[in-house]
């Protein structure tokens, strides 16, 4: 299932650059964030209440806050560069600049997370970086 979750996940990040770059368009970048934002913070919460999550705030460890509120100050940095690369860029070139993150997981997540870095990820690394530049070039 999880696979499932990811396809989506990569199609509703495509949609989301494209309908991103026809609505930013004479629109100061990070009010666009902000409004993107909003939306998804409605969303969420919605998703939250519709599954009656909410009990679950009192059991979140301190740990969990931490980082969940370092997760989503990444998140928003990561959102207002990337409406701002948007704005100023090409999609088609904006977006696998974009995708290099996997690349720069896949290292932090050996580095910190000390999840295994095979041969066949080593691999992928570079055919993703590789297919990066042959994008943007």
């Amino acid at each position: 299932m999880w696979f499932v979750f990811a396809l989506l996940s990569a199609v509703f990040a495509a949609l989301t650059s494209i309908l991103a770059k026809v609505g930013i368009d004479g629109v100061n970048s990070n009010l666009a964030t902000a409004i993107r934002t909003v939306v998804v913070v409605i969303m969420s919460w919605g998703m939250v209440f519709l599954t009656n999550a909410q009990g679950g705030i009192s059991e979140i460890s301190r740990k969990s806050w931490l980082f969940l509120i370092l997760s989503g100050l990444a998140t928003g940095a990561s959102w207002l560069c990337y409406y701002k690369a948007l704005q100023i860029g090409d999609a088609s070139k904006v977006v696998p600049i974009d995708k290099l993150s996997v690349v720069i997981t896949l290292v932090l997540a050996f580095v910190f997370l000390h999840e295994q870095f095979t041969f066949k990820s080593l691999i992928g690394c570079i055919l993703i970086g590789i297919g990066t530049l042959i994008m943007v070039l």
